[in-house]
Formats: structure tokens, C-alpha cells, sequence
């Protein structure tokens, strides 16, 4: 690690996207197989770098973070193909919508959401940790946002593009976030 990814992932007003989640996605990696050295090099670099910038008044910190990691990997000595792919997975986490057939894309977005369908209590300080970081925002206008997002991976045919995190995944993920949804509706009702 950089010391400039050291101090990005310090900055005190991470609570969620933090070093702690960066070393529960390599983790994640590391428990995949079939890659080739290349690919999980480019994926380790990609986890390292998709969160580098995030300041949660703005709205282009994948942008930023991409743009960050292939200036660092290049500086580094890293092949531009190399540095360019990585700076790819990284842009793919803004949205989380992934091409049929392209394996590093699925696992890098299929890591980046895992916390979704973690344990309950893990989902839960996952999300309280979330809106610690929007602190800023006031509660309905948070609660509004926060339903919208989570409402689009609910609607979606899939949360996670790869089959064996689906496999894991996917409903434990469906009723964290059902149930999250379930409490801002409450929490709107007994506040409006």
C-alpha cells in the first residue's frame, strides 16, 4: 500500500469504506480460484484503489479513485494495459452493472457488494456505519437517497454478477435489505 492509500483510508470521516473493508474484500479474493497472477494482481489492485477517494459530499469518487490508482500504477512502473483494466474495475463499482462473460468485472463488483448479504448484525453496522458517513445529510433527505439505492438492487435481476456469490449471496442480501427498507419505512412514519 502507498503511504497515500494509507492516509485515504484514515481519513476520519470513514466509517464503513475504510481500510477494514478493503481488507475484507482482498480476503474475499483470496478465496477465489482459476485466476491467472495477472488477473488477481489486477483485481487486488483494484480493491486497493476503488475506494481511495470518497468523500460523501460528492458524487464522482469513482472517477476520482480510477483516475488516482492508474496515475499511482503507472508512476509505479505498471504496464498501462494493466493500469488501464484496474482503473476499469474501479469505474464498474459506481454502478455495479456488469457485461455478461466478463469474469473480473463480476468479482470485483460481486466483492465490493459482499457486506450486503453478510449476517445480520454485520449488515446492520454496515448500514449505521453508511449513514455515519452522510451524517451531513438530514435524515429524511437520507432516508429518501438511501431507499432509492438500495431499491435499485432489490429490482434488479441480480445483486451479485458472479454465479458463486449469487449462490452464497443473494437472498441473505434480498432480506438484509428488505429488512433495512422495512426500518427507514417505520423510521418515516414515526418521525413524519
Amino acid at each position: 500500500m502507498t503511504p497515500a492509500l494509507e492516509a485515504a483510508y484514515a481519513e476520519p470521516h470513514r466509517r464503513y469504506h475504510s481500510r477494514a473493508h478493503i481488507e475484507s474484500c482482498l480476503a474475499l479474493l483470496g478465496e477465489q480460484g482459476g485466476l491467472s497472477t495477472t488477473d488477481r494482481q489486477i483485481l487486488e489492485y483494484a480493491i486497493w484503489w476503488h475506494d481511495a477517494v470518497y468523500d460523501p459530499t460528492r458524487s464522482d469518487n469513482e472517477d476520482a479513485s480510477a483516475v488516482m490508482a492508474r496515475r499511482d500504477l503507472l508512476a509505479m512502473g505498471m504496464d498501462p494495459v494493466i493500469a488501464g483494466e484496474v482503473a476499469r474495475l474501479i469505474l464498474l463499482t459506481k454502478g455495479h452493472v456488469v457485461s455478461p462473460g466478463d469474469r473480473l468485472a463480476a468479482l470485483m463488483v460481486s466483492i465490493d457488494l459482499a457486506i450486503l448479504g453478510a449476517e445480520p448484525a454485520a449488515y446492520d453496522a454496515y448500514a449505521a456505519d453508511v449513514r455515519q458517513e452522510y451524517a451531513h445529510v438530514p435524515d429524511p433527505l437520507f432516508q429518501a437517497g438511501r431507499v432509492k439505492v438500495m431499491r435499485r438492487f432489490l429490482d434488479a435481476d441480480a445483486i451479485f454478477p458472479d454465479l458463486a456469490f449469487r449462490a452464497r449471496l443473494e437472498s441473505p442480501a434480498r432480506a438484509n435489505i428488505t429488512r433495512e427498507l422495512q426500518g427507514l419505512a417505520a423510521s418515516v412514519t414515526t418521525t413524519g
